[in-house]
């Protein structure tokens, strides 16, 4: 960097567009397609393998290449870490968090807010491993009476999936210090811009990068950045797990993390037009987003958050019945219907509530759906949104 220039502040859009790119040469990173890497000597070969268990030196294409190492150095900066590891799905990073850091006889607190298929995995894996786990309000206003002396870890994700909830991060954190538990934290919501966990005192953030972070629908990835103080358990599970990602698969993240900010921008934009018009609807009960939080809340996301996204989540007057709000969905022809988000493209799934929670009751509700607000522009959404609930919803 010339030397009259300032340093960007590492969340910035400049920091990002230039984070894991040569100083010179070639603008994009060369894609390092490589599993085996060669040695001069006997001596060197030995020496780097004594050397890779301190420091991040190319021996062997599982544990990184070229291509990997500048995504971790995009991803390190993006979050404010120490280290990054990089994994084929957001569900391998959540559960290669939960297998470097317990063991049997460890308990993990789960947000009731939490990524559904984590839920699965504590249930159904974890268990076997003899490592129980509990869960706490997404607020985490109960979280205090319910650690035990065997907790481990506090898993949160902020905001919360599907509706949104929000936690205090920094009072999460302290009470995890004061009991001796790791923080771990769900940041894909937050995509490293709008929310950072690290920096609010959590230990682990991890995120589904198959969603903002590609942005463009085309690539699956998980992604971990930690502190450094807990960095050693994280890269000896991925060693043992062999756990990586393809070159490809690499530049294809780091593409699409260039643009990152402008397309956050963007959807923030567009959901907040259909948001205020989804309000106006009398058939409409609630409009879920994490910025139309209220009290508490408000005063949280207005202190440790930049902004907000794409998703919004509606739940609809009790008289509307789940069979016309799924002709509604299916009458849309600007939103596809799929689970995932972040990408350029506008999305809506039914929710179920009931089998997403644990602590709180849904009875007597209207049906829910959550939208993924796209790159389309507003007013042909609206538009979709308008003859389709006119159509099914009356």
């Amino acid at each position: 960097m010339p030397k009259d220039m300032h340093a960007p502040d590492s969340a910035s859009s400049t920091a990002l567009l230039h984070s894991g790119r040569p100083r010179q040469g070639w603008v994009n990173t060369p894609v390092t397609r490589a599993s085996t890497y060669v040695f001069d000597s006997v001596a060197q070969w030995r020496e780097t393998r004594q050397r890779r268990a301190q420091e991040r030196v190319v021996s062997y294409g599982a544990r990184g290449t070229d291509s990997t190492y500048a995504l971790e150095d995009a991803l390190v900066l993006l979050e404010g870490g120490y280290r990054a590891k990089v994994f084929p799905t957001g569900l391998a990073a959540i559960a290669m968090v939960f297998l470097a850091y317990l063991k049997s006889g460890d308990h993990v607190l789960i947000t009731d807010g939490v990524y559904e298929p984590a839920r699965a995995l504590c249930a159904q894996s974890l268990s076997r491993l003899g490592i129980t786990h509990s869960f706490y309000k997404p607020d985490g206003s109960d979280l205090a009476g319910k650690i035990q002396p065997d907790t481990a870890m506090i898993y949160a994700e902020n905001p919360s999936s599907l509706i949104y909830e929000l936690m205090d991060l920094r009072a999460v954190s302290a009470l995890a210090k004061k009991h001796g538990c790791l923080l771990a934290v769900d940041n894909t919501w937050g995509s490293g811009i709008l929310h950072r966990p690290l920096e609010l005192g959590a230990d682990i953030s991890i995120m589904a990068a198959t969603k903002y972070l590609s942005g463009h629908a085309d690539v699956m990835m998980g992604t971990v950045v930690t502190t450094q103080d807990v960095w050693r358990d994280m890269e000896t599970a991925q060693v043992n797990y062999g756990q990586t990602v393809g070159a490809d698969d690499a530049y294809l993240m780091l593409r699409g993390m260039r643009t990152l900010h402008v397309r956050l921008r963007a959807h923030q934009e567009h959901m907040r037009a259909v948001a205020q018009w989804l309000r106006q609807d009398p058939r409409v009960a609630r409009v879920f987003s994490a910025e139309s939080a209220q009290g508490t809340q408000r005063e949280i996301f207005e202190r440790d958050f930049t902004g907000s996204n794409g998703l919004v989540s509606v739940e609809f007057a009790p008289a509307i019945t789940a069979g016309q709000m799924e002709a509604m969905i299916d009458a849309l022809q600007y939103f596809g219907i799929g689970a995932s988000w972040g990408g350029f493209e506008s999305l809506v799934v039914p929710m179920n509530m009931p089998s997403a929670r644990s602590l709180s009751s849904w009875e007597g509700r209207g049906p829910m759906c959550r939208f993924h607000i796209g790159l389309e522009d507003p007013a042909d959404l609206i538009a979709d949104l308008r003859q389709a609930f006119d159509a099914h919803l009356s």
